[in-house]
């Protein structure tokens, strides 16, 4: 009796061979989803970790690129409160240049657009991170070619600034990069003291001689630069505007005999979607000043 009881429960405990095999079978098929799970994650998260490690840390250009931005600010402060400074902006398109490139850039493009109120807004495209800004030696990594929109009107408040997706046809239509080829212009730059310096113009003739002359005596070009007068053309109110190729780069040079030109920046980079035309009438159209005088704001 206790022999067959004890069969009986043996019978039991023991499974079928066929049950036993779809066991082993359901636990391996268990046992690859989720071994294919843990290697799916882990192969995901290697690849944003690999983007995290190989993607440019743009931190650096970034800050250049703000601090470009508050120097726009403070060209349009108030005059009344900082002096040398006028409201709306006494400068040109000479002195975007001159911030692009103090903080390792070039300007790509620059315009004016008319709101529907009658006032003006000025747009301006950069390139940075061509050159890093200053002299100390600095990660070649830390300054990635990066493309920022600035659009400013009427006071410091108005500037503005965002990211934009750089262009990458070359100006000239050659093959290779405009990178490079922005790169290659700021090398060429005149070697004069200094190039984008504020200075007046008045006492030389509003004549392409006269332009040759400026840029001497002022040693905005030294005796080694290469400079070639394109052309010159009046651009209105005793303003003379001139487009060279100095060292096959193209440049603005405006001419004024006012009292306030000496604030200005006389000869800048033109921007790189006119370094292909270079001509007098786009050397007119970069020459009028952005805002206006304290005086004429009521």
């Amino acid at each position: 009796m206790t022999a067959h009881t004890v069969d009986a429960q043996q019978d039991r405990s023991v499974s079928p061979p066929a049950q036993t095999g779809r066991r082993g079978i359901g636990r391996q098929i268990l046992l690859l989803a989720v071994t294919a799970l843990v290697a799916g994650a882990a192969g995901v998260g290697g690849a944003l970790f690999q983007q995290r490690l190989s993607a440019p840390d743009t931190s650096a250009v970034d800050a250049q690129a703000a601090e470009l931005a508050e120097d726009l600010r403070h060209d349009l402060n108030v005059g009344f409160l900082s002096p040398g400074n006028t409201y709306g902006g006494q400068f040109t398109e000479g002195t975007l240049v001159s911030h692009a490139e103090t903080h390792g850039g070039v300007l790509l493009s620059a315009g004016t657009v008319q709101e529907k109120s009658g006032g003006n807004v000025h747009t301006a495209q950069v390139m940075l991170g061509l050159l890093p800004p200053g002299t100390k030696t600095v990660n070649a990594n830390a300054y990635p070619v990066r493309c920022y929109r600035y659009s400013f009107a009427f006071g410091a408040h108005s500037v503005r600034q965002s990211t934009m997706d750089c262009p990458t046809a070359r100006t000239d239509n050659k093959p290779g990069s405009l990178v490079a080829q922005m790169g290659a212009l700021l090398a060429r730059q005149p070697a004069g003291t200094n190039m984008y310096r504020q200075t007046p113009t008045a006492g030389h003739p509003h004549t392409p001689a006269g332009a040759l002359d400026l840029l001497k005596d002022k040693r905005l070009v030294s005796a080694g630069d290469t400079v070639h007068v394109v052309a010159g053309k009046s651009a209105g109110s005793g303003v003379y505007a001139l487009a060279l190729r100095i060292n096959d780069g193209c440049h603005y040079l405006r001419m004024d005999a006012a009292s306030s030109a000496p604030r200005l920046i006389p000869l800048w980079l033109a921007p790189a979607d006119e370094q292909e035309t270079c001509d007098a009438d786009h050397a007119v159209a970069a020459a009028p000043l952005y805002g206006i005088d304290p005086a004429k704001a009521g």
